[in-house]
């Protein structure tokens, strides 16, 4: 298990209890650590769409032939797996089937503390089962849950050497030290992992620390080369020395009594933090539209933003139907009474701007889409911290949008702003910052040919969505003789 840390020591915070600080000046961009799991799982629902090894989304994964549970790309994969899933393997066909992702990590994590202890590498700054569980802090609901698992692990481990009241404390741990892992590209939560050192950086609702799912190589042919599934801590900005590093639990975009709530109930205390105390940004996130110094009176704006919530609420109703054009059709109504009451910057707005160019994207009206996106990241630019992950990924999505809509010079651009925060955020090593490079050429290549001839940029954009031969592209290709495709089929 390699852990990379680089001049960062555990310290007591007094009130926020033990945290992680640098004994060294830090640049944006720069790895403080590189931490691999100490257990993980997919989530149930994906359980056959992505693998258990390198956590890659896919088709036609190999599913182990003895549980018939788990999935894998390939044998390197499920070899690089066996250490974690052999245990696993045999409870799950003892069992006929296997339980919820909150047992089978449990088990995962105590299978594995029983094998190596705690505590598997130098660098591991503190053992697992030392993390904070507070168990005593849950709400009546949540308790009765987690006693619900610890009844279901003891079914599917019944030979456990563990007492009832630490198999609590495990599940105690997960539950507010879980980590939330993506697919390779980032684009959608895949399964949950435990990360001891990871778990000691503390949360602030402006960070200097982003956390980023980096899988590493996974093709290697040799299961000894294959790289584990690895969380960076990356820093967003310069940090001085001796400074606390930080990162975000929740998503910043919520106003501070939002984002203190959330944080109470998932982790167990209050934040108190400068942006919270100081509620920053609160009244961008909630203000009204300003037009030659006239603001909409108190009321209509009262009223506009109960109709928003009403209305997003059927959007995710409509979206989870797969009712696409009723949500087209319920943004558009929306934004239109939007628009001249709440200010670009309004939270309410920005989420329905967001399901109104996702949707549009997946059904191809791009150039609706990308009005919507390009306001959407117009109102980001103005909340989110300059460096932020979630920033350079919605600029991407907008870059591309704009791309796919024809208009190339505003797409290249945001491709270029997105690559510019992702360099940061993920590093350059990242496969999303790899593709992000990729667009990044290829648009550049385009814009050349738009500069030069608009109505030759335009024919061939067009023949290539038809997916027509054209006699003119050798001609470009010549321009850049080292560029094979200049457009990508949509």
């Amino acid at each position: 298990m390699t852990v990379v840390m680089t001049d960062t020591v555990v310290f007591d915070t007094g009130v926020k209890g033990r945290g992680l600080r640098t004994t060294k000046d830090l640049c944006a961009g720069e790895v403080v650590l590189a931490e691999p799991s100490f257990a993980a799982v997919v989530f149930d629902s994906l359980s056959q769409q992505v693998c258990h090894s390198c956590f890659r989304r896919q088709a036609n994964l190999h599913r182990c032939a003895q549980c018939k549970f788990a999935h894998y790309c390939d044998r390197t994969c499920q070899t690089a797996c066996w250490d974690e899933h052999k245990q696993e393997c045999g409870a799950i066909k003892k069992n006929g089937k296997a339980p919820n992702e909150n047992v089978r990590l449990a088990a995962r994590v105590l299978w594995r503390i029983q094998k190596d202890t705690g505590i598997v590498s130098d660098s591991q700054l503190t053992s697992v089962d030392q993390l904070e569980d507070h168990v005593a802090d849950m709400p009546a609901d949540n308790l009765k849950e987690l006693k619900i698992d610890v009844h279901k692990y003891l079914d599917y481990c019944p030979n456990t050497r563990h007492g009832v009241e630490y198999i609590s404390h495990i599940f105690g741990i997960i539950n507010c030290n879980g980590f939330t892992l993506s697919d390779q590209r980032g684009q959608q939560a895949v399964g949950v992992g435990l990360f001891p050192n990871l778990c000691l950086v503390n949360h602030d609702c402006w960070p200097n620390c982003a956390v980023i799912l980096n899988h590493g190589n996974q093709s290697a042919l040799n299961a000894t080369f294959h790289s584990k599934r690895r969380v960076e801590l990356r820093a967003l900005g310069k940090i001085a020395e001796n400074e606390e590093l930080t990162v975000g639990y929740v998503d910043f975009l919520n106003v501070s009594t939002d984002r203190q709530r959330a944080l109470k109930h998932q982790y167990h205390f209050d934040c108190t933090c400068k942006s919270c105390s100081k509620n920053l940004k609160d009244d961008l996130m909630m203000a009204a539209k300003e037009t030659e110094g006239n603001k909409p009176s108190d009321e209509l704006v009262k009223e506009v933003q109960e109709l928003s919530l009403e209305c997003l609420a059927k959007v995710e109703a409509a979206r989870t139907a797969g009712d696409f054009h009723e949500v087209v059709k319920l943004c558009r109504e929306c934004l239109d009474k939007q628009e001249p009451v709440l200010a670009d910057t309004h939270l309410y707005q920005l989420r329905m701007l967001s399901a109104a160019s996702e949707v549009l994207s997946y059904l191809k009206f791009f150039s609706e889409a990308a009005e919507y996106s390009r306001r959407m990241v117009e109102g980001y630019m103005k909340l989110y911290h300059p460096n932020n992950a979630q920033l350079g990924m919605a600029t991407m999505r907008a870059g591309v949008t704009h791309w796919h809509a024809g208009l190339i010079e505003v797409g290249h651009g945001m491709i270029c702003k997105a690559y510019a925060i992702l360099m940061i955020t993920h590093g350059p090593n990242h496969s999303i910052t790899k593709d992000l490079e990729s667009m990044r050429m290829q648009t550049e290549m385009e814009q050349r040919i738009f500069k030069q001839n608009e109505c030759v940029y335009h024919s061939m954009r067009e023949a290539a969505l038809q997916n027509k031969s054209m006699g003119m592209m050798a001609e470009a290709v010549s321009v850049e003789d080292n560029v094979k495709a200049l457009f990508h089929k949509q």
